[in-house]
């Protein structure tokens, strides 16, 4: 019916959008998502892309191309913008950034920093000031002059 021809029309729509530069693309391949899932679980996973590739039963030359074909990016470039939303996720929930920096597998803080501000512009402690919630973005009544 009605209902399901639009239905059809917003997902045909949404196929063809380009993904966002922020968004961070997800694989429907088997051996991808297998691949994402551990990275997204562990940002600090040292394997690179051969070391994957033997893994996935395939050479590293043709992981490149499916990754690349599929996510419109290449590993390395997925993983780094994966660390990017990780980090704000882990210091959204208030770890600090040296601990961030630690767990999403930075060799320092100081190239997490410069990591994080290439991609955001900006360093992990002003991003995530700039995102609070200003008081009265919280349940409870505005300020005055505000509502």
């Amino acid at each position: 019916g009605y209902a399901g021809r639009v239905a059809g029309l917003i997902l045909d729509q949404l196929r063809r959008a380009k993904p966002l530069p922020g968004a961070l693309p997800w694989p429907r391949d088997g051996a991808l998502v297998t691949l994402c899932q551990t990275l997204y679980a562990d940002p600090a996973d040292p394997r690179g892309l051969d070391e994957w590739a033997r893994g996935l039963g395939m050479s590293g030359r043709t992981l490149a191309r499916r990754f690349e074909a599929e996510l419109g990016m290449g590993l390395r470039s997925w993983r780094r913008r994966l660390r990017v939303f990780k980090a704000i996720e882990l210091l959204g929930g208030g770890l600090g950034v040296t601990q961030t920096a630690m767990d999403l597998g930075y060799g320092s803080t100081s190239a997490f920093v410069h990591a994080f501000r290439t991609d955001m512009g900006r360093s992990p402690q002003n991003y995530m000031r700039g995102r609070a919630v200003p008081r009265w973005g919280r349940a409870g009544p505005a300020p005055r002059g505000i509502a």
